[in-house]
C-alpha cells in the first residue's frame, strides 16, 4: 500500500493487468477444456466476464482517485469487499463465487508486481496435497499423475476447488479446519473421498484394507479403458460413433488413448488467442496438419474462429459489447472480416488434401450466413487453384445449431450442409434466456428442459428426412444421464471430453436401441425437467 501522484499512471498499469488477466485466463479455460471439459471450464469464463464487471473495475479506479492509493492495494481492497458479498450470501452455489474473486485479484497482483508463485507442476513424486484453500485456476493445471488428492482447510462440496478436483478424477476432502495445515511434510495419510475423511498415520491394518477398497473402486474405470479400442454398439446392434472435443494436437493425442474414433470438435481458436498477431496461413495449416496425422486417419472437424465478444483478440480490433453472447462474433465476424475467414479456409483446405478433415461453421442462425459461408469457402479454394497449392477440393461442410432460429428452420437448412452438430452448451443458454455464466440464473439453464429436449429431436429428424448425419459436440453429449435418451432420438455421433470417452462406449454397450427409443418418447411427453429426473430415479 502506498500513495501514488500520477493517477492516470495508475490507472493505465490496472488496465493493462486486466487485458493480461483477460488473456491469461482465455489459455487456463483452453487446458481446462482439455482436461475438464467445456462445463467446468466455464469457471474461468465467468472469471472474464468479472474482469469486465463495473463492480471491480469502478471501484478500483474510485480508490486511486480519491485516495491516491496503488492499484495493487486497490485491487486488494476492492476484491475483499466484493469476496465478502458472497460469503454472506445464502445459496451455496454464489458463496462459491468468493474464490473466484479472490482468484482473480490474486492474478492482477501477480502481473502487476511481477511475483511469481510456488507451482504445484514440479512436484517430484506423487503427493497428497494440503493447503488452506486452493485457487480455482491453481486446481485446474494440477496434474493427476503427480497430484493423488486434496486436503484443504476451507471450502466446501459446492466450491469450485472441490467440483473441478471432480473432474480431474482427485478425490479432494475440504472444510478440515486450520489444522490440517500444521502437519509435517512427507506424513503418511490416507485421503478417502467417499466419507471425507483425512486418515494420518494410518497402521498396517487400515493400509491393507484400503488398498484392497482402492483397487476395487479402481476396476470400472479400467474395465471401460481396457475396452477403449471397441467401437460402441448397442446390445442390439445400433452403432454410434463417439468423438472427442479437443483445443490442440495434445489433446488429439488424449483423444485416441481413451478410443475417440473421430475429433467431432477442433477449437480453432487455440492459434488466435493470448497472441498479438493473427496466424499465417501457413502456421494454421500445419497445425491442422499435426493434429489431423495425430488423429491416425480419424475424422477431423475443425470448427472455424468462434471469436468475438467473450473471447478477446485485441489484434482483431473487437469492440466491447454489452451482451457478448448476442453481440458480433463467430461466423458474424468471419463474414465481415473475409480476409481473416479466407485465410484459415485456405489452411484448412491445404491440410485437407489426402486426409479426412471437414470444416463447420458456428453460430449459424440462418440460411443466407451457411450460403455466403461455403461461397468463400469456393472462393478459398478457386485461389489456391490459382496459385497452384494443393489442397482438397472437395470438403464436408457442416454447422454447428447452436442458436434456437437454425434449430427452428433445421429442414431449411439441411439440404444446405452435409452434417449438423448440436452445440448445446449455447443452445441451452440461448432457448432458456439463462446466462450460465451466471449463479443466479444457472440452475435455470437446464439441458433436460422439454424445450431443449423438442428442438434437439427436431434437428434429428430434419438431418435424416434428408439422409444428413447429425452429431453433438455440447457438453451434454457426454453426460451419462442423457446419452440413454440423444441415443434414442437418433443421434449419430456423441462428441466429448476424452476423458469421458471410455464410460460413454461402456454405457452404450450395454443399452438397448429400442428400449432407448421408448425412453426417449417418454421423455418427450414430459413437461418439466424435474418430471424427467423423477422418472428416471424411478427407473
Amino acid at each position: 500500500r502506498r500513495k501514488v501522484e500520477d493517477l492516470a499512471a495508475e490507472r493505465t498499469r490496472f488496465r493493462a493487468a486486466v487485458e493480461q488477466a483477460r488473456a491469461e485466463l482465455v489459455e487456463v479455460q483452453g487446458e481446462a477444456e482439455v482436461k475438464l471439459g467445456a462445463d467446468q471450464a466455464r469457471i474461468f469464463e465467468a472469471q472474464r466476464m468479472f474482469l469486465q464487471d463495473p463492480a471491480l473495475i469502478d471501484q478500483v479506479e474510485a480508490r486511486i482517485d480519491k485516495e491516491h492509493l496503488n492499484a495493487e492495494a486497490a485491487i486488494e481492497e476492492t476484491v475483499e469487499d466484493l469476496a465478502a458479498l458472497f460469503e454472506h450470501m445464502d445459496a451455496p452455489i454464489l458463496q462459491a463465487r468468493a474464490a473466484d474473486v479472490r482468484d482473480v485479484g490474486t492474478r492482477l497482483i501477480r502481473l502487476l508486481t511481477g511475483w511469481r508463485p510456488p507451482s504445484l507442476s514440479s512436484l517430484t513424486r506423487a503427493s497428497i496435497i494440503v493447503a488452506s484453500d486452493l485457487k480455482p485456476s491453481d486446481t485446474a493445471q494440477l496434474d493427476p499423475k503427480q497430484v493423488l488428492g486434496l486436503a484443504t482447510a476451507a471450502g466446501s462440496a459446492t466450491s469450485h476447488t472441490a467440483i473441478l478436483a471432480r473432474g480431474l478424477g482427485l478425490p479432494a476432502v475440504v472444510g478440515l479446519g486450520e489444522t490440517v495445515v500444521d502437519l509435517a511434510e512427507g506424513t503418511n495419510m490416507i485421503l478417502d473421498g467417499f466419507t471425507g475423511q483425512l486418515l494420518v498415520d494410518p497402521d498396517l491394518n487400515m493400509l491393507s484394507e484400503y488398498r484392497v477398497r482402492q483397487a476395487e473402486s479402481e476396476q470400472p474405470r479400467a474395465a471401460a479403458l481396457a475396452g477403449v479400442g471397441e467401437p460402441a454398439v448397442t446390445r442390439d446392434g445400433h452403432r454410434v460413433e463417439v468423438a472427442a472435443n479437443i483445443g490442440d494436437e495434445a489433446g488429439a493425442r488424449l483423444a485416441v488413448a481413451n478410443g475417440a474414433e473421430a475429433v467431432g470438435l477442433l477449437r480453432s481458436e487455440f492459434l488466435y488467442l493470448d497472441r498479438s498477431t493473427p496466424p499465417s496461413e501457413d502456421e494454421q495449416e500445419a497445425a491442422y496438419t499435426a493434429i489431423a496425422d495425430a488423429l491416425g486417419g480419424r475424422p477431423l472437424i475443425i470448427r472455424t474462429l468462434d471469436i468475438g465478444g467473450d473471447k478477446p483478440a485485441l489484434y482483431l480490433d473487437l469492440p466491447e459489447e454489452l451482451n457478448p453472447f448476442l453481440g458480433w462474433r463467430a461466423i458474424r465476424f468471419c463474414l465481415a472480416r473475409p480476409e481473416v475467414f479466407k485465410t484459415q479456409l485456405r489452411a484448412i483446405l491445404r491440410a485437407a488434401e489426402g486426409r479426412n478433415i471437414k470444416v463447420m461453421f458456428p453460430m449459424i442462425a440462418t440460411l443466407d450466413e451457411i450460403r455466403q459461408a461455403k461461397a468463400l469457402l469456393a472462393e478459398a479454394g478457386a485461389e489456391l487453384t490459382a496459385q497452384g497449392i494443393p489442397h482438397a477440393t472437395r470438403i464436408e461442410t457442416g454447422i454447428m445449431v447452436e442458436v434456437p432460429a437454425a434449430a427452428v428452420v433445421a429442414d431449411l437448412l439441411a439440404p444446405e450442409v452435409d452434417f449438423f452438430s448440436l452445440g448445446t452448451n449455447d443452445l441451452v443458454q440461448y432457448t432458456l434466456a439463462a446466462d450460465r455464466t451466471n449463479p443466479r440464473v444457472a440452475s435455470l439453464a437446464d439441458p433436460f428442459n422439454p424445450a431443449v429436449l423438442r428442438l434437439v429431436k427436431q434437428v434429428i429428424d430434419a438431418g435424416h428426412a434428408v439422409g444428413k448425419w447429425v452429431g453433438m459436440c455440447g457438453e451434454m453429449a457426454g453426460m451419462p444421464q442423457a446419452i440413454p435418451i440423444l441415443l434414442g432420438l437418433g443421434l449419430d455421433e456423441f462428441s466429448m471430453t476424452p476423458a469421458a470417452i471410455p464410460e460413454a462406449k461402456v454405457l452404450i454397450r450395454r443399452l438397448s436401441f429400442a428400449e432407448a427409443r421408448d425412453l426417449a418418447t417418454r421423455v418427450l411427453s414430459l413437461r418439466s425437467a424435474t418430471e424427467m429426473r423423477s422418472m428416471k430415479r424411478k427407473m
